[in-house]
């Protein structure tokens, strides 16, 4: 579905970016992984190589530092030979206090999460802009509800989701789409937090999380219920929606 498609995948060494990077490497798409964590996403390339029928290459970057994103996205243009499509769900998440959160506490979270969107962003445009293509976003519930125990995460997704609508308007005319998929996927993260919670912690979340996922009030596997979803958007199926926010959460939540 996907053979002949050059792709760059952030955050690729595990939960969402991983899932994406197999997915795309299964469609038959040419890809090249990135991330921070230089171990792990070497090895998420081995495991999706020997997949196939597609294949990923891997790269260093931090998304937040201008240099590193410049260089590793001119380095994986050269590889692929251009550019179709970047997935860039990359990104921390942290809790805090709205009345004690910390300047370098809010400065990094929106020094990732969105100058680091759009750093990678911008850097696809340049590569996209002669002949378009697909830039995916990484959104979220909480940027679209109160967070009182995650208020800069929440800050920094709905920055992102501006964003996202911003960029889509600005290069509709070179045929760039941009969307930003919101997800509620039981990533490693996910579960590692789960299983730290107390009762009344779990009690707490599923009344605020899971109680209004209308499939089954569980978070979703990413390789099967995400991964396609991340086909479709790097497809020329996709080709006449941007400028979108999309939730891929089994109802949690809906976009207006």
């Amino acid at each position: 579905m996907l053979e002949g498609k050059r792709i760059i995948v952030t955050g690729s060494a595990r939960g969402m970016g991983e899932a994406s990077l197999l997915a795309y490497v299964q469609a038959g798409a040419q890809v090249v992984a990135m991330d921070i964590n230089d171990e792990m996403g070497e090895a998420v390339v081995e495991a999706a190589n020997l997949a196939g029928p597609g294949h990923a290459t891997y790269q260093h970057v931090d998304i937040s530092h201008k240099g590193s994103v410049t260089d590793s996205f001119a380095r994986a243009a050269e590889t692929l030979g251009g550019l179709d499509v970047l997935a860039h769900p990359a990104a921390i998440q942290a809790g805090g206090s709205a009345s004690e959160m910390g300047v370098d506490d809010w400065d990094q979270m929106f020094a990732v999460n969105v100058r680091g969107t759009m750093l990678t962003n911008q850097a696809a445009y340049q590569l996209m802009k002669s002949q378009g293509g697909s830039i995916i976003n990484f959104g979220s519930i909480s940027g679209q509800r109160a967070e009182p125990s995650a208020p800069a995460y929440s800050a920094a997704k709905g920055a992102v989701h501006s964003w996202t609508r911003s960029a889509a308007a600005a290069w509709g005319a070179k045929r760039i789409r941009v969307n930003a998929i919101l997800p509620a996927m039981a990533t490693p993260m996910y579960k590692e937090a789960m299983a730290l919670m107390t009762e009344d912690q779990k009690e707490a979340s599923y009344w605020m999380n899971h109680q209004s996922i209308a499939l089954g009030e569980q978070y979703g596997d990413p390789l099967t219920d995400l991964g396609p979803v991340m086909v479709f958007f790097a497809s020329e199926g996709s080709r006449f929606i941007t400028g979108q926010l999309i939730p891929v959460d089994g109802g949690q939540t809906n976009t207006r």
